[in-house]
């Protein structure tokens, strides 16, 4: 800790974009805890019900994290080298791709919600709600990728404040329209769990809108229209390369993480709901870990690309030991959180009691979760190295922790707690692999090469 602290360059860099970052991932999750806030306040069955809805978009940002994650590593390294052009064809590649995704969940969530809600509860009631939601929502999917586009490019292109400046202007003018009309306040109705969906979509209109107008900027990087559908084969190999096992880690750990929230939703609505204000406490405590993962990327990406592998490695040290130092405070942080958040909620006592031993339980899962997200997705992922995410998610989550909670919620039918703790296994258990693959060093890969126009 004292060599890192010490080193006043590498404290710059970590800072300078750690900071925005982090805040961009609190804004961010602030909007779902905002809607679990204020219809908590409103109702027991509309928060849950939110709560399992949103999960449609967690499995989407799943897609576009693959899409834009591969769009920064590789833009990092060529902005390190000061290659311009490649990074205009890395911006016209996710640009494509993501149109895609947009449309696929459009029309899923705006035309076919029903099918989507019946993955996640069997309840009747929760699915009611949860379709209204997704109907209105989806509209906001067909533009939530092409600014989660243009903000990777501000990120790794020396503008992560202006990014986190328009999330947080979104995020701010979604919890005023929640207020607004989830409540019924100013003369409008009240409309509940389609209040929080119309806050979404005008603020996703925004979003986009600023990231378009910024990007005029004459030191900005903007979308060139004959670069948007150049095709650059192996630019587009190399994206293909670090994509495919990014999407694949990403698939495998989100929709696996949706079947814990499946799991928990089908043992009932006090189960559902406790689950639902754990998941709100667990993502707004993650920001710190995943502003640095972002951070790490960025840095040890534009080192590479230069060919500083040395300095890359140094700060490769300096960021795993970094990692513990935030996991153990993120576990304190959501020790101290939790009289405040039972107080706030209100819940039935069966429901108090499972939020009480989720938040215990999720304390200590933290230290795991925050070392795993800085080293895979902030060191291994700045150097190109994104197979190893996969393959963890697939032995750990999908051989290990799914099938001990399945067992341990609809064979064995123990407690709802044991069920809970099962599904928080995964991580911890993966640290030991984690460290091993690290000391490995093939995440040291300088990814760039020379094109000729």
């Amino acid at each position: 800790m004292t060599k890192i602290f010490a080193d006043k360059d590498f404290n710059k860099k970590m800072l300078s974009l750690t900071l925005p970052m982090a805040f961009q991932q609190l804004m961010l999750a602030a909007v779902a805890a905002a809607d679990a806030i204020m219809l908590g306040r409103l109702d027991q069955n509309s928060m849950a019900a939110v709560s399992l809805a949103t999960q449609v978009q967690f499995v989407m940002n799943m897609f576009l994290a693959s899409m834009t994650g591969a769009g920064s590593i590789l833009g990092a390294q060529y902005w390190g080298k000061q290659d311009r052009k490649s990074v205009d064809d890395i911006f016209g590649i996710m640009l494509r791709i993501v149109a895609v995704i947009d449309i696929v969940f459009f029309v899923f969530c705006v035309f076919y919600p029903q099918l989507l809600m019946a993955f996640f509860t069997n309840d009747p009631t929760l699915a009611s709600i949860g379709m209204k939601y997704l109907r209105i929502a989806g509209w906001s999917y067909l533009l939530v990728g092409f600014s989660q586009c243009y903000q990777a490019v501000m990120k790794f292109s020396g503008h992560a404040t202006s990014s986190a400046v328009i999330s947080t202007s979104a995020v701010i003018i979604n919890i005023v329209l929640n207020l607004i009309l989830i409540f019924g306040l100013a003369g409008v109705p009240q409309m509940g769990a389609e209040g929080a969906a119309t806050a979404t979509l005008i603020s996703r209109i925004t979003e986009i809108a600023a990231c378009i107008i910024i990007s005029f900027k004459s030191d900005y990087v903007r979308p060139v229209l004959r670069r948007i559908f150049h095709r650059n084969r192996q630019l587009s190999r190399d994206f293909l390369v670090i994509c495919y096992p990014l999407l694949g880690a990403s698939l495998l750990w989100g929709i696996g993480f949706t079947s814990y929230t499946a799991i928990m939703g089908h043992l009932g609505q006090d189960a559902a709901a406790a689950n639902s204000v754990t998941a709100v406490v667990r993502d707004l405590c993650c920001c710190m870990c995943n502003g640095v993962a972002n951070a790490t990327s960025v840095i040890l990406g534009y080192e590479l690309g230069k060919g500083d592998i040395e300095t890359a490695r140094d700060y490769g040290e300096k960021i795993k030991a970094l990692s513990f130092l935030i996991g153990f405070i993120t576990m304190a942080v959501v020790l101290v959180l939790i009289p405040p958040v039972l107080k706030f909620y209100k819940l039935n006592p069966t429901a108090r009691s499972y939020l009480t031993g989720m938040l215990v339980i999720t304390a200590f899962y933290m230290i795991g979760r925050c070392i795993n997200t800085v080293i895979i997705n902030g060191i291994f992922a700045g150097g190109g190295d994104t197979k190893f995410d996969m393959y963890s998610n697939v032995v750990m989550m999908w051989c290990y922790g799914i099938p001990l909670a399945l067992l341990a919620a609809f064979v064995f039918k123990l407690p709802v707690m044991v069920v809970y703790a099962f599904t928080c296994l995964d991580e911890v258990s993966k640290i030991p692999w984690v460290f091993a693959h690290y000391r490995k060093y093939r995440w040291l890969n300088n990814l760039t090469k020379d094109f000729s126009e």
